[in-house]
């Protein structure tokens, strides 16, 4: 077996991410002649083809050669970061996703505290669903992740940050909005806007209603809290939301609280195997800092209870 050399792989990369070998070789600033023949030095190494020329998509085997090529390259830039770090400089991206509620109050505090503490690092950040963001994280698309806990993959391992209290966000004329406080088994039967199957969320919510006895009616199910909440504000229907993405509930709308839900728990989740990067291990260290510093119960935001 020859040597395979990293160009090959970013090349097989580039095919994966752009679509065709065109777009492929001006995203890495060469022509397409040279991506052509780092995929075909690559496929005559490996004994297999990587790309399917008619369709244009990768193969089987060029799309398990490319989470592999992903974690490689995320393991040169932490590389490059650490020895960069001992020389007392700081320096390197950090690509973080987040689900789209934590985002939207958390990363303009990271970004904050981060350009001040450490100005050569830069971060990346993406917000996304637990179900999309965790993949990301397995492949080495992303350094971290900020989602619903618990996640479901081997290949990573998580920590709390968090608590939010889930709330049912309403009409404010509907006859539930007037009694600020309502117990779960009221939502028996109500029609809602319901996280989808197979979610987090959605397990989280289920497993409490089915110990009440309680059947929820879907009126619709998404893949998103975000997405949940901008239709619940539009009219579409109540929702089971959490604090976070209930906190900009508009005039003629009203949050309730729900006896008898659990709160949703919001963690950090990095993959089991490897070392994260110095500027990863910075950015983490100020994650769980500012979120300490921002917990407050009065707007449903809590510490993370022991497990």
């Amino acid at each position: 077996m020859g040597t395979m050399e990293l160009r090959q792989l970013q090349a097989l990369v580039a095919i994966a991410d752009h679509g065709s070998f065109s777009a492929a070789a001006t995203s890495l600033h060469t022509v397409q002649s040279n991506i052509s023949t780092h995929v075909a030095r690559l496929e005559r190494e490996l004994g297999v083809q990587l790309v399917d020329r008619h369709g244009g998509g990768l193969t089987d085997e060029g799309i398990a050669v490319v989470e592999r090529a992903r974690r490689v390259a995320a393991e040169i830039d932490a590389c490059v970061a650490d020895v960069a770090s001992m020389r007392s400089e700081l320096t390197g991206v950090v690509r973080l996703g987040m689900i789209g509620t934590t985002a939207r109050w958390l990363a303009p505090l990271l970004l904050e505290r981060t350009a001040i503490d450490h100005p050569g690092v830069r971060l990346v950040i993406g917000d996304g669903t637990s179900s999309t963001l965790e993949p990301q994280l397995v492949s080495g698309g992303i350094d971290a992740a900020i989602v619903n806990l618990p996640q479901s993959s081997p290949d990573l391992t998580e920590r709390a940050l968090f608590e939010e209290d889930l709330l049912l966000v309403v009409a404010a004329d509907h006859p539930l909005a007037r009694r600020g406080e309502i117990d779960l088994t009221d939502l028996d039967g109500l029609p809602l806007l319901l996280p989808a199957p197979g979610s987090t969320f959605r397990a989280e919510i289920d497993e409490a209603t089915r110990a009440q006895g309680v059947t929820l009616v879907p009126q619709a199910e998404l893949d998103g809290v975000r997405l949940i909440a901008s239709l619940t504000l539009r009219g579409y229907g109540p929702a089971v939301l959490p604090a976070s993405g209930a906190s900009d509930v508009l005039e003629g709308y009203a949050r309730v609280s729900v006896r008898g839900l659990p709160r949703r728990r919001v963690g950090v989740v990095v993959r089991r195997r490897g070392r994260a990067s110095a500027p990863a291990r910075a950015v983490l260290a100020i994650l769980d800092e500012v979120v300490v510093a921002n917990l407050d119960a009065r707007h449903g935001l809590h510490a993370p209870t022991p497990r």
